[in-house]
Order: structure tokens, then sequence, then C-alpha cells
């Protein structure tokens, strides 16, 4: 039984393209069905999250990320009486338009595009969802629903949300302007995002060896669940027993903020007392930790980004992915025939636009951002002769 603030698949705002509804499943279960078979959610699997697709076969990748964003988005989901197909729906397609190498791709291929758009991974996974697909006759893209393709894009900046609003009046990117929420369902996955990545980063980082169980008993968050592992599991203080102390630890710290967003959400929604899901949208943002979890929260964040992510093992190998976006962008924009029959066709329809110095760099940023690290890095050595991994 949904909420009355809950979005309710028979109330849609639709699709841009109408089409008529499936027998035996509502549009928002479409919507994910649509997701899980396209091109680019197979793609993230050699997407990088932390590490490098080729650093390790147990380290996350985008995709791994993504199905355990959906995973903790759905149990919250199911406890808040929101709706679970929704949650999954944009859990499952937030990183469509992810670069390869992670967040250093994204910042390289912002450079290369700044002065003609820029590049930011939200709108490109709305841009795949939206464009980029080709899988059926009728229209572009996966032609998913309104809520749907309004979760995925999390963040937008004024300027592009002005040209979405131009594109589609009253579509996606209004909200940005009139300052309003998405869906709580979108809400929902922003904090599934967070949680979900704390977690694996923590479980990737001591894996490899870049943080250490020692260290991270200065994150209270952490520390709270790994001295609660080991008061109900005294055996878990053996030496051996080390990978079994994290994942206890990871687990308890895990259901902690599950359970901190459900019953800090529920005390918002029963303080606003939103009757229907557009009510919820005119309200500041419900789906909340409490206070003291936000600010531990905030804390471990502190500890991964100066001990993991700022690390000189992870930054070196970033440094050199960063290396290969840009030059692979010089690459495809002095000689754009050298991509695949369809993007160098897009290319070449691109010259005749108005636009055309933009739009074929554009094609270029589509293309490199549909890459996985190691087609990238293929492609790389193609064109520049340059072996920069092992």
């Amino acid at each position: 039984m949904l909420a009355v603030y809950a979005s309710d698949p028979a109330r849609t705002r639709g699709r841009r393209h109408p089409e008529v509804a499936a027998p035996t499943r509502t549009e928002y279960q479409r919507d994910r069905d649509r997701i899980v078979h396209s091109t680019a959610f197979r793609r993230l699997v050699y997407k990088t999250q932390v590490f490098l697709n080729h650093e390790g076969d147990l380290f996350r990748t985008r995709l791994t990320h993504s199905l355990e964003v959906a995973q903790l988005g759905r149990s919250i989901a199911r406890s808040l009486r929101l709706n679970e197909d929704l949650v999954e729906a944009i859990a499952l397609a937030h990183d469509l338009g992810h670069t390869p190498f992670g967040h250093v791709g994204q910042d390289a291929l912002n450079e290369c595009m700044a002065g003609h758009g820029g590049f930011e991974h939200n709108l490109q996974s709305l841009r795949v969802v939206d464009q980029l697909e080709e899988r059926y006759p009728e229209f572009d893209g996966l032609n998913l629903t309104f809520e749907t393709r309004e979760g995925i894009l999390k963040h937008c900046s004024r300027a592009n949300a002005e040209q979405l609003e131009r594109d589609e009046p009253g579509g996606v990117g209004q909200r940005f302007l009139a300052r309003t929420q998405p869906s709580l369902e979108a809400q929902l996955c922003n904090l599934a995002d967070e949680i979900a990545y704390n977690a694996h980063d923590i479980d990737d980082g001591v894996r490899s060896g870049l943080i250490t169980l020692e260290q991270l008993q200065a994150v209270p968050l952490f520390e709270e669940t790994r001295r609660q592992a080991l008061r109900d599991h005294p055996q878990l203080a053996e030496a051996t027993a080390g990978r079994r102390l994290l994942y206890e630890s990871i687990r308890r710290m895990l259901s902690d903020q599950v359970y901190d967003v459900i019953d800090a959400t529920r005390a918002e929604l029963e303080r606003s007392q939103p009757d229907s899901a557009d009510a919820a949208r005119v309200l500041p943002s419900l789906l909340c930790f409490s206070a003291d979890m936000r600010e531990r929260s905030v804390v471990l964040k502190k500890f991964l980004f100066q001990n993991l992510y700022r690390h000189p093992q992870v930054t070196q190998t970033t440094g050199l992915a960063r290396q290969v976006i840009q030059e692979l962008f010089a690459c495809y924009c002095q000689a754009p025939a050298e991509m695949q029959s369809g993007h160098a066709a897009r290319a070449r329809a691109a010259l005749d636009r108005p636009d055309a110095p933009s739009a074929v760099l554009r094609v270029v940023a589509d293309y490199i951002a549909g890459m996985t690290d190691r087609f990238a890095g293929r492609e790389h050595e193609r064109l520049t002769g340059k072996r920069l991994w092992a």
C-alpha cells in the first residue's frame, strides 16, 4: 500500500512520446526494465567507482554501486511506503552518464568542453536516456516517465536548467528554476547513493591496503559499530578475523544509517503532513538523516577524501586517466572519423548545424563519456601509440 505522498504510477506525468500502457507492468516497472536492458547500463560494469577497472576484480564498479543503491533505496522505500519501483529505476539509471575513470574522467571532459556547455554526469545521464540510447523505431532514447527522468537529474546549473526549460517547458529543468524538490523517491535515491558509497569505499579502501582498520578508529560512525561487533563477537578480535570484523562493522554501520533515515524522515513527514506527492515537492527536502547522523556522515566523508580519494596511489592513476581523456578528446576533434561509425556520422551531420563547432565537440564528449575504462585505454593506445598501464 503506497502512502498518499508516494508517487503513484497511475498518476505519472507521462512520457515525452505517448505509448500504450503495458498489460502486466506499471509505468515505473517498465522504466526499470528499459534501463536494465540498455547498452549504457551494461557498460557500467567496466566503469570506475574509485579504483580503475584493471586494478582488481573485486573492487566496486559503477554497476555494482548502482545495484547497492537500488537495494538500500528499496529497503527504505518499503518502510516509508514510497514507490519501490520508481526508487529502483532512478537508482539503476543515476550513473548512466558517468565517464570512464570516475570523477576524474568527468572533470577532464568538463575541462575539454569549457566554452561549449561543459560536461556534467547527471545531465549526461539524462541525455543518455532521452537521446543517446538507440533501441526503438519511433524515438531516440528510452522514453522514460517524467518521474524517473526527474530523479536521474540530481543536480543542474541554472544555465542548463534554463536550456532544458526552453527545450521542454514545464519539464525536468523547471524545478531548479522554481526551487522546488523532486519526488520523495528521488530524494531517497540521493541519500541511498551517499550511504552506499561511504560504506563500499571503506570496504574497497581496506581491501586495497590504502586505509586500515586502525585508521578508521578515528571515524566515530565506523568505530561505534566496530566496538559493537567486538562486544557481541569477541572472536573477531583475532588477527585472522580482520575481514569478518570489517564486514560486520560495515553491515552494522549501514543498518544504523538506514534506520536513522527511516526514523528521521517519518518525523519530518509527521510534522509536514504532505497529502500528495505534489504537496511534498513544495516543502523542504523531507528525506533526511538526524542531525547527529548527518554530522557523523560528514566526518566519514572527510576521512575518505583525505585518506583514500587523495591517496598518492589513487591520484597517480587518476592523473594518467585524465591524460587519456584529454588526449582522446584532442584526437577525435582532429579526426572525428576515428570514432565508431554511428558517432562519426553524427559528427558529420553536426557540421551543418548553426552551432557546428560546439555540436561536433558534444558528439565527441558523448562518445568518450560512453566508453568503459578498458575501451578508453585501448583507443588511447591505438590513436597515440602510448601504453599508460601495463
